[in-house]
């Protein structure tokens, strides 16, 4: 374990954020005064495998590294934010941090927009997406936790809320890693949890085993539960369309990814062939990628990640387009971020259920009927476990 700046890994009372809110009092000018990084390495209980393993492009997901930010504030209040990276990029989420963090200290927090370009040309020369913008993400989502917790409201009523709860389905339960059987036994699960949608994960070498898979559940869960179908990025034009001309008699809600993150063209030109929606974008890394694909109207479901895009400042440029054009909403994993983005968004929306991130926080979100609700602390309504701190790796304090 490494540390920097005289601090061991932070004891629970530094880490852990207690107080929900400061007392009310005058609106005053308000300084940062301390930014706390960590770098947490998340174990997952067994090796995950998607599309992307059985293609022999990446090797199986054993742990998930998050950079958290807590920024504290000369009159007392507190922020919590994160990114994540899988597989590779963690210690470089963290490095990056660290060089463009102190350019937060004496600054005041209510000026998210402002400072959010501080900190991308902070680091200009390494560009404005990837590592990046993923770095100062965590910086970006704790100043909106901040700004929410002294205004005394949850996020989602700090951003103006279109409802208190938000359709939610389950990922973690469908991976290609399980067989059939298991699969079928995960959304029992899920569905006995109060989950609302299956997501099944496809994009398997012999297309073949993913239509049996996908007709298992989709006779396993009748016809009314929501189903959506995750290809990965492992298909091409040809293949996506053959597949999902095969998949429409299922009644998918969508397909996830079937072509190439960055094509959009062929992914507008699925859209438009295919009846079934398409959803794309998760592994786009700034507003301006996602403007592509909204402008080329290369998805019906756009699927933003605000740890991945640079926090909840461009998320939300990317929703207001996305709104503008008349699309839905899902986005990718962090559901304890999402929900609250997407119960802003005025359009239909869904969030993705994992609940492989709860042993990190103190708070359990409540699901029923289908829906997660919102919840009605201030802020992102979160605080760190004492497992958390057992998992921190390196940490620092920027002063």
């Amino acid at each position: 374990m490494t540390t920097t700046n005289e601090r061991s890994v932070a004891p629970a009372d530094s880490v852990a954020f207690k107080p929900w809110a400061s007392a009310p009092g005058e609106a005053t000018t308000d300084r940062i005064t301390g930014v706390c990084l960590s770098l947490v390495n998340l174990p997952l209980h067994a090796p995950i495998s998607d599309a992307k393993v059985l293609t022999g492009r990446q090797k199986p997901l054993t742990e998930i590294a998050f950079l958290f930010a807590e920024i504290t504030t000369e009159s007392g209040y507190e922020g919590l934010g994160f990114g994540y990276s899988k597989r590779a990029g963690g210690p470089a989420l963290y490095a990056h941090a660290k060089e463009i963090g102190p350019e937060l200290i004496g600054e005041d927090p209510s000026d998210i927009s402002r400072l959010w370009s501080k900190l991308v040309w902070a680091g200009a020369s390494m560009g404005r997406s990837g590592v990046a913008v993923q770095a100062l993400a965590a910086l970006d989502i704790a100043l909106w936790d901040l700004k929410a917790r002294r205004a005394g409201l949850p996020l989602a009523k700090l951003l103006g809320a279109h409802r208190d709860s938000v359709s939610v389905y389950n990922t973690s339960g469908g991976y290609l890693s399980a067989p059939i059987e298991a699969v079928l036994d995960n959304v029992d699960l899920a569905l006995a949890r109060g989950i609302g949608g299956i997501k099944l994960k496809v994009g398997s070498p012999d297309s073949r085993v993913d239509l049996e898979r996908v007709r298992r559940v989709r006779e396993h869960l009748g016809d009314d539960v929501p189903l959506m179908v995750d290809a990965n990025q492992q298909w091409d034009r040809l293949t996506a369309i053959r597949v999902g001309r095969q998949l429409e008699e299922f009644n998918l809600t969508w397909i996830e990814e079937p072509l190439d993150a960055y094509d959009a063209q062929g992914h507008a030109d699925l859209a438009a062939t295919l009846d079934t929606p398409i959803a794309t974008g998760e592994m786009l890394t700034s507003f301006g990628e996602h403007a592509q694909l909204i402008e080329a109207r290369a998805s019906d479901f756009v699927q933003p990640d605000a740890p991945r895009v640079g926090g909840i400042t461009p998320f939300l440029q990317i929703t207001h387009l996305a709104d503008y054009k008349g699309l839905a909403l899902a986005p990718h994993f962090v559901m304890e971020i999402h929900a609250h983005l997407s119960a802003a968004y005025p359009r239909t929306a869904w969030v993705e259920h994992f609940e492989w991130l709860e042993p990190m926080f103190n708070e359990r979100l409540e699901i029923a009927e289908g829906r997660l609700t919102i919840p009605d602390r201030p802020g992102l309504g979160l605080s760190l476990s004492e497992q958390t701190v057992s998992w921190t790796v390196e940490s620092t304090e920027l002063r």
